[in-house]
């Protein structure tokens, strides 16, 4: 797979069986992945993939070149469709990555590349963004700001702007996306609960190991999830992990108590093309896990499909 790494993708299994791999290979071979087989989870119809990014820097070219951005390659349109294709899922919602900064344009063009009534966008913004600037955006397709705080050196937003643009996107139906480590949920805890706007919270709310369960930040993201105004990603096991691939044990517990808490308002997402991760994860093995988190199938379709449609707006089906 390491060889399959280094080939530059032209989009289409086609261009890989043409290079030489055999076409049961190419069917699922997907870049910035590890591995090539399918799921054993079969994907329900209309699932969504609710959380993953656009590269495209040839058309796109990033907006804060160098490492700290983590730009990442053979990650355009054109291969995610490989992952879909994988995966099973038809619907998708786009985060601008923190290599754009706040220009959305690569996300909008996406949006309209896989079908804006199956694809939505979660943009990132500064205050001085103006009225016609997010009519621009809604009428794209985005649904959501995302404030990804984690990592300083990467960050494109602060925790101050979280507020001012709170206020500014309520009226638009928007909600904010917070990608924050569980020490900062625990120090901007009033912050995040007086928000007028849904939150979402990224990746399990990265909750420490060992013992993420008794950390402050999980007992936070509970109390928000009782009120019934906040949501969660399952997406970014290998965030946070000891135990590690493929089964990813010590996220088992988080995942299972927030969908018990509030099955209605999970979500989950691939985050591909894996922008952490030098060593990129299998995303057979990532979706897969679904059947530990959630093992009854109808709690898995209000994942997949009925808390997206709720969340992003897309089409009720059935």
């Amino acid at each position: 797979m390491d060889a399959i790494r280094r080939r530059t993708f032209l989009g289409c299994a086609g261009a890989l069986m043409a290079s030489g791999i055999s076409p049961a290979f190419a069917q699922h071979a997907v870049p910035n992945s590890s591995g090539s087989e399918a799921p054993r989870l079969k994907a329900p119809a209309n699932a969504c993939d609710c959380h993953m990014h656009i590269y495209d820097g040839e058309r796109f070219p990033p907006a804060r070149p160098g490492p700290q951005s983590r730009m990442q390659s053979n990650a355009s349109v054109a291969e995610y469709r490989l992952l879909q294709k994988r995966n099973g899922t038809t619907r998708t919602v786009i985060v601008t990555p923190a290599s754009y900064v706040t220009d959305n344009g690569v996300t909008l063009d996406a949006i309209q590349q896989l079908g804006p009534a199956d694809t939505r966008g979660i943009a990132v913004v500064h205050p001085t963004v103006t009225d016609a600037d997010l009519k621009t955006l809604n009428d794209g397709g985005i649904r959501g700001i995302r404030f990804t705080v984690f990592d300083p050196a990467s960050a494109a937003v602060s925790i101050d702007m979280i507020e001012p643009l709170a206020r500014r996107v309520v009226d638009l139906g928007w909600h904010l996306q917070i990608h924050m480590r569980g020490d900062q949920i625990v120090e901007n805890a009033d912050l995040l609960q007086r928000l007028p706007t849904p939150i979402v919270f990224d990746h399990l709310g990265r909750l420490p190991q060992p013992a993420p369960l008794d950390h402050p930040a999980f007992k936070i993201i509970r109390a928000m999830l009782d009120k019934g105004n906040t949501w969660m990603k399952l997406s970014g096991a290998y965030m946070d992990t000891k135990s590690g691939a493929p089964t990813y044990a010590d996220k088992t517990p988080v995942t299972q108590a927030y969908i018990k808490a509030a099955p209605e308002r999970m979500v989950w997402g691939s985050d591909w093309p894996h922008p952490t991760e030098k060593d990129k994860p299998n995303d057979a093995v990532l979706f897969d896990l679904l059947a530990e988190w959630a093992p009854d199938e109808a709690t898995r379709q209000r994942i997949l499909v009925t808390n997206p449609a709720a969340l992003y707006g897309f089409a009720r089906v059935g």
